[in-house]
């Protein structure tokens, strides 16, 4: 793996280098093809920032993170790649199992370690029984301001029906009406 290190508003470090190599080559185990890698480390005020691009074989993953601490935040950047590449090898191992003629795994599976496995299977951890207040839009909308929710949801007075009133990145609200029966 061909792995290139750049200093921005710092230093050449060599330590970091190093560092920097080591983690890369506990990547190679996940790949079996070469790959390149451009690293690039920069700071800026009182942050460290890791920016990591791994490109060849038709693939791209790019992973980045900051933090006061430079070691951390190349720890963490790694940690993110390795779950994109983790990720990355399950949808190639479930498109061939999709294929037509594709044979089943003879193999029980196993289970995969690490975060990667915890966020493929989504299981309801909690369950919640809820009695919808009887209220009008604006009325939900205010009191929506007031709560430190992003969503609300509340039986509409005038129609009676089940309505989902949910704050939208711009600070503005959307709603959805559910007209059963």
């Amino acid at each position: 793996m061909q792995v290139s290190v750049t200093f921005r508003n710092m230093e050449s470090k060599e330590p970091l280098r190093e560092y920097v190599f080591e983690k890369i080559a506990k990547l190679k185990k996940y790949l079996e093809v070469p790959l390149e890698a451009s690293v690039v480390l920069s700071a800026e005020k009182h942050r460290q920032i890791v920016d990591v691009t791994l490109s060849g074989n038709r693939m791209t993953l790019n992973a980045q993170d900051e933090n006061a601490e430079m070691l951390t935040a190349i720890d963490r950047v790694m940690e993110k790649l390795e779950r994109q590449i983790l990720k990355h090898k399950e949808k190639g191992r479930q498109h061939k199992l999709n294929a037509p003629g594709a044979e089943p795994n003879p193999r029980p599976e196993t289970a995969p370690l690490g975060p990667a496995a915890e966020s493929r299977e989504r299981k309801i951890m909690k369950t919640q029984t809820i009695h919808p207040p009887l209220m009008s839009v604006e009325e939900a909308a205010t009191q929506l301001e007031d709560l430190d929710y992003n969503f609300l949801i509340f039986q509409n007075v005038s129609s009676k029906d089940l309505n989902i009133l949910y704050r939208l990145r711009d600070g503005h609200y959307g709603l959805m009406i559910s007209q059963l029966g």
